[in-house]
């Protein structure tokens, strides 16, 4: 009997040395991918100041020292993860090829909406600048987004390349559906899909306004009115 139990305690994994089964060998790109999905996971959450790498290795299962070795530290990491943010973003806006312009817009409003709602912690951080220069790296994939905004915008209203009246009349719209999105994830107090109307409204009176200094932008009222009542 002896014996029996002492092979048994011989044959049985020492503690902490137990296999991690199904566990498959990631390549470089693949384990850099998990470590930065990990970090958008966290920065989804919480302000990024109060994330450290421990906290992104803990979710991503891996060491301190392996975040370390794919990423110098934390600034990069951050910027990385923004990036990958970015990336998700540029598809959810793409707009839909079907239907009538603002209708296509409010569908990307609505996927928009979507982003902010699901990065509520990293799109606040990513507005107020978070943790790095906003005219560094974190400056560009914010001006980037909202290049981004700007180019989908005259893509769902088949609006022709913006002179300064237009380009100065949507810019003043996303500021505003920027401040709007932030004052939503703050206070919680109005439906997500009024709020999202009630911007689709305000483009179409601004539009209509922008129209008595700008020919073109009257025409392209007057045909987005009329496409909306046929």
């Amino acid at each position: 009997m002896d014996v029996q139990v002492t092979n048994e305690r011989a044959a049985a994994p020492a503690p902490g040395r137990r296999r991690q089964r199904g566990r498959r060998r990631l390549s470089v790109d693949e384990r850099r991918e998990e470590l930065i999905a990990a970090a958008l996971g966290l920065f989804s959450t919480r302000p990024p100041d109060e994330v450290s790498i421990d906290d992104v290795a803990a979710a991503a299962g891996a060491s301190r020292a392996l975040v370390y070795h794919y990423f110098g530290g934390k600034q990069e990491l951050y910027v990385a993860a923004l990036r990958s943010a970015a990336a998700q973003l540029t598809d959810l806006l793409e707009p839909p090829a079907e239907g009538r312009p603002v209708e296509r817009l409010r569908v990307s409003l609505s996927r928009y909406f979507d982003f902010v709602e699901s990065h509520a912690s990293g799109y606040g951080a990513l507005l107020r600048g978070g943790p790095a220069d906003r005219t560094g790296e974190v400056g560009e994939i914010v001006n980037g987004i909202r290049n981004l905004l700007l180019d989908r915008i005259l893509l769902a209203l088949d609006a022709p390349e913006p002179g300064p009246v237009l380009r100065v009349t949507l810019r003043s719209w996303m500021a505003c559906v920027e401040t709007a999105a932030m004052d939503w994830l703050e206070h919680r107090d109005m439906d997500r899909k009024e709020l999202e109307r009630l911007l689709v409204d305000q483009i179409v009176v601004l539009l209509r306004t922008a129209g008595r200094h700008d020919a073109r932008i009257a025409e392209l009222f007057d045909r987005l009115t009329e496409e909306e009542l046929s």
